[in-house]
């Protein structure tokens, strides 16, 4: 439930004008609308109270319901009629409902039996599977935390299972071929899951915020996904992108992209390394992984995605190898841990808001030396509540301070910005000596390659040749 209020929100937005009056009478403890000469089924409670006056215990909806003398037949169930009703334990639909509104029945935690009432001609509950399937195209729209999801269903639709935090296993038959987006949102019990070889499609945030997952297993033989070295996720094969990971999960290194949304939400993934294969860490890759302490990022990445690394508290310190050139919208946004931040001087574009809300930074270290190459958002380092900046430090190659306290984009963010990074320098003790030259073989001796500093000659690689270029800025201030 962590990230409930947040998303009922974005919900309520969508849906308000729908919920603004949720009822115009209430029968038997059930709440209708009149929409002409027929009833729908709606939520007890305004827009403002319904996470408080909810539907619970077990549910009947009549095929009719009489009021001020008229009988009108009941034919749907409105947009999040039953939503969030945490006491709701089953739920009879009668065969006169024709239309059921989107996520009627999200977040009911302790929801233990949907049925259809048989003859409905648009839904049934076909083989006592305790779910809403739609007849006409075998999709299953709605679920609880006791669903079979019988073997004839070829679709599970967008949050079919959203909010059923007691569904602590599934099995998805091989008829399936599709999952909507986010079809298992918020479902803290799975611990595992398993894909057949017959889905082919698997849409965006299918498991996000499944606190517990540990393990994801494509079968083998299927078409366009697999799980690679047992690696606990779920990769397109195709392209190599990593679509959905867990807290267990090992990027293989043949995965050359992490997708987005591919980690978001994960709670539990306290640390990840990314090989040297992926070069692209898509929008929201790692958003809101709250556990996250610990990020090798390998210097083949070349982009970091809008959202990223959003909301990640629990990041102290990141490194931003010398391959990347994009840093995307709102990165780092609220990773209000990140105490210190490199930034490389291969980065040409930094987006907007990419450390706002980063309230313990109090140091960058800016490797560009030309500023006129680097396309800046607004207020990348902006402070909502905080605008003193007195505490905050950038640090800058020697000979560009003037030209960072100059551009709007950097200046009004820091409270000094001081030359204290010399070109050598590697190891960060204002002095090019002999200790450079062994930090620079303990870079490479160590297989950290991403660090910014240790790429004295600038040409994306930490080698032999950056050991060569300190030596003669030692002997004479100069670079091969």
């Amino acid at each position: 439930m962590k990230q409930l209020f947040r998303f009922s929100i974005m919900l309520l937005a969508i849906l308000l004008p729908a919920l603004a009056t949720a009822h115009d009478f209430e029968v038997d403890g059930i709440c209708y609308k009149i929409s002409g000469n027929e009833a729908a089924v709606t939520s007890k409670g305004d827009y403002y109270d319904m996470f408080f006056v909810g539907y619970s215990g077990s549910v009947v909806i009549p095929t009719t319901v009489t009021y001020n003398g008229t009988t009108y037949p009941v034919t749907s169930i409105d947009e999040m009629a039953f939503y969030y009703c945490t006491s709701l334990t089953s739920i009879d639909i009668p065969n006169s409902i024709t239309k059921i509104g989107s996520f009627a029945f999200g977040n009911c935690p302790v929801l233990t039996s949907i049925v259809v009432e048989s003859g409905n001609p648009r839904y049934d509950s076909r083989n006592n599977c305790k779910a809403i399937i739609e007849t006409a195209d075998n999709t299953l729209i709605a679920g609880c935390k006791n669903t079979i999801i019988p073997n004839s269903v070829t679709a599970i639709g967008e949050y079919a299972f959203e909010g059923c935090y007691g569904l602590a296993n599934i099995v998805i038959p091989n008829s399936v071929t599709s999952i909507g987006n986010k079809a298992f949102y918020n479902c803290d019990g799975l611990t595992s899951i398993n894909i057949p070889n017959s889905v082919t499609a698997i849409g965006k945030g299918v498991f996000e915020n499944c606190d517990e997952l540990a393990s994801f297993v494509v079968e083998s033989g299927n078409p366009r996904y697999d799980s690679r070295n047992n690696c606990k996720a779920i990769i397109e094969t195709a392209d190599n992108t990593l679509i959905v990971g867990c807290k267990n999960t090992i990027i293989p290194n043949s995965v050359t992209a992490i997708g987005d949304w591919a980690f978001s939400y994960c709670h539990g993934l306290t640390s990840i390394n990314i090989p040297n294969s992926v070069t692209a860490i898509g929008k929201g890759a790692f958003e809101s992984c709250i556990g996250l302490t610990s990020v090798d990022i390998s210097n083949s990445v070349t982009a970091i995605g809008n959202y990223a690394f959003y909301n990640c508290g629990g990041l102290t310190s990141i490194n931003i190898p010398n391959s990347v050139t994009s840093i995307g919208d709102w990165a780092f946004f609220w990773c209000t841990g990140l105490t210190s931040i490199v930034i490389p001087n291969s980065v040409t574009s930094i987006g907007n808001g990419v450390f706002k809300n980063c309230w313990t930074l109090t140091d960058v270290y800016c490797y560009i030396a030309d500023l006129s190459g680097v396309s800046c958002g607004n207020e990348q380092f902006y402070k909502d509540f905080n605008s003193d900046y007195t505490g905050r430090t950038l640090h800058v190659l020697q000979g560009t301070a003037d030209a960072y306290r100059a551009d709007e984009n950097w200046y009004p963010y820091f409270g000094q910005i001081v030359e204290d990074i010399f070109l050598g320098d590697v190891n960060r003790d204002l002095e090019v000596n002999i200790a450079d030259i062994n930090a620079v073989i303990n870079i490479i001796l160590g297989g950290n390659t991403s660090s910014a500093a240790a790429d004295v000659n600038g040409d994306g690689e930490i080698s032999i040749a950056d050991i060569n270029a300190v030596i003669n800025i030692i002997l004479n201030g100069t670079q091969n």
